[in-house]
């Protein structure tokens, strides 16, 4: 659990104003969006953001004169980034690659407020589906979730997107829990720990240091999720993959967690200036060594996954400008 927090500490919060993008003759002031402040996704807009500001020349001798500056504060995650940078109050955010496609389509709840100008950036690490119940709570997988207390992600969150449209799949509405709270990410691991609620699903890169508050910190559990709702929707969709929680992962992770996830995302819009996305995208992929160190989740990435996996928006000018000249499209 420790390991885990100070690798999450290394990625800190840029002084930055977090404000739209405003081009001027020296600076340009960019904002990502995030989540949750324990989250995998608030340290991968730090982590970007910790980039962008290595690769600025201004006041030394090398380095490129782009005058980007950035913020990354912590946010309501994915679909509450997208809904922001529809509105220009955000110009990148991290989001679910599902959450990318709806957004982009105008389907399940972008059903009539299709943003067609949301673009892809690239993708980043993989999102397992994660069960996580109390060690004493009998739960064994998604179907005996029924009748308990179960967190089902605040409004506005990828979690929670995701957590209604599984929901509806399944033919259950809230009433089927016991109790259907709406805490953040940050709140849901104490809630579990102090037996306020029986589990909580929530989809996160591995590992993650809210998960570990629960599993390391008062014996909560993964469970699978390879039943035929997972089966049918990976099947069914392009965004969906089957995923593995490795043995070991969490101290109560005794064996390998089969279940399903989805990508973590960094998308903008066509409205953000190209030259800002080109310098963007440079300066992560030109420093990937030093990104892959950041985090945990981060250790396997490569630019070759990352411009095509769980993209279905239209990549952004800007970024394709840059993959072009590296030959990578």
């Amino acid at each position: 659990m420790k390991g885990i927090m100070a690798l999450g500490a290394i990625i800190v919060v840029t002084a930055a104003v977090s404000l739209p993008v405003q081009a001027n003759s020296k600076r340009t002031f960019i904002s990502i969006g995030t989540g949750g402040p324990t989250g995998v996704y608030f340290a991968t807009g730090n982590a970007i953001c910790r980039l962008v500001h290595k690769e600025a020349a201004e006041g030394r001798k090398s380095g490129r004169k782009h005058g980007i500056r950035c913020s990354a504060p912590s946010t309501g995650g994915s679909n509450y980034n997208i809904g922001q940078i529809k509105q220009g109050e955000l110009d990148f955010g991290v989001s679910q690659s599902d959450w990318q496609f709806h957004a982009y389509n105008g389907s399940s709840s972008w059903k009539g407020k299709r943003f067609k100008k949301l673009r892809a950036v690239f993708s980043v690490h993989p999102e397992p589906l994660h069960i996580i119940v109390g060690g004493k709570s009998g739960i064994t997988g998604w179907a005996s979730l029924k009748g308990k207390r179960v967190n089902i992600g605040n409004p506005g969150s990828g979690q929670r997107g995701t957590m209604d449209f599984l929901m509806k799949k399944y033919g259950w509405k809230k009433s089927i829990f016991s109790v259907a709270s709406e805490l953040t990410s940050s709140e849901q691991s104490k809630a579990l720990c102090d037996s306020k609620i029986d589990a909580f699903i929530y989809t996160v890169g591995v590992p993650n240091a809210g998960v570990a508050a629960a599993t390391d910190g008062c014996g909560a559990k993964i469970v699978s999720f390879d039943n035929d709702l997972a089966k049918g929707l990976v099947k069914a969709r392009p965004f969906y993959a089957w995923a593995t929680i490795p043995k070991g992962t969490y101290k109560t992770t005794n064996k390998d967690v089969k279940t399903f996830g989805v990508m973590a995302t960094f998308v903008s819009s066509a409205a953000v200036p190209q030259k800002t996305v080109y310098e963007v995208t440079r300066a992560v992929m030109e420093n990937i060594e030093d990104f892959r160190k950041l985090h945990p989740a981060f250790r396997n990435l490569n630019a070759k996954d990352m411009i095509s996996n769980g993209l279905s928006a239209p990549i952004h000018a800007g970024a394709m400008k840059y993959y072009k000249e590296k030959g990578w499209k």
